[in-house]
């Protein structure tokens, strides 16, 4: 069962930031401060109001625990996001060529059998000769 309204998901920007902030348990101001860095990027209504989707308040939730508990810096915290954005991008991209991949080799077996399929399969008569051939080197004066 799907939780979201009709067409929506796990990214559609539902929420205004005094709800983000409370479900992120992350002050309204925080969330502003990560925004200006570019740490989280909600969504905008057409009057420029944030708007956060259910990813993004797991994304602040991340953010406050690497800072809280792991003790990582702010930078070090955008770094980790662009690579596992990075990674999740390459994953996607090694599934697309893996399909890819896949379609292709099964076209070329197609085509392999198509080609022994047509074979034919008639005696072919080969004519026999036998040679011999003698060598004589020449001798060195």
């Amino acid at each position: 069962m799907n939780p979201f309204p009709p067409g929506a998901d796990e990214d559609t920007p539902v929420f205004v930031i005094s709800v983000a902030a409370q479900l992120s348990g992350l002050h309204a101001q925080t969330l502003r401060s990560y925004d200006r860095m570019g740490l989280v990027s909600p969504g905008r209504t057409s009057g420029g109001g944030r708007r956060y989707s259910v990813r993004d308040i797991a994304l602040l939730r991340e953010v406050q625990r690497l800072s809280q508990e792991a003790g990582v810096n702010l930078a070090g915290i955008k770094r980790i996001i662009e690579l596992e954005n990075e990674v999740d991008a390459l994953r996607t991209r090694v599934a697309e060529l893996t399909e890819e991949l896949a379609h292709v080799h099964a076209v070329a077996e197609q085509a392999a059998a198509a080609i022994h399929k047509s074979y034919r399969h008639d005696l072919v008569p080969v004519r026999q000769e036998t040679a011999l051939v003698v060598w004589r080197p020449q001798s060195r004066r």
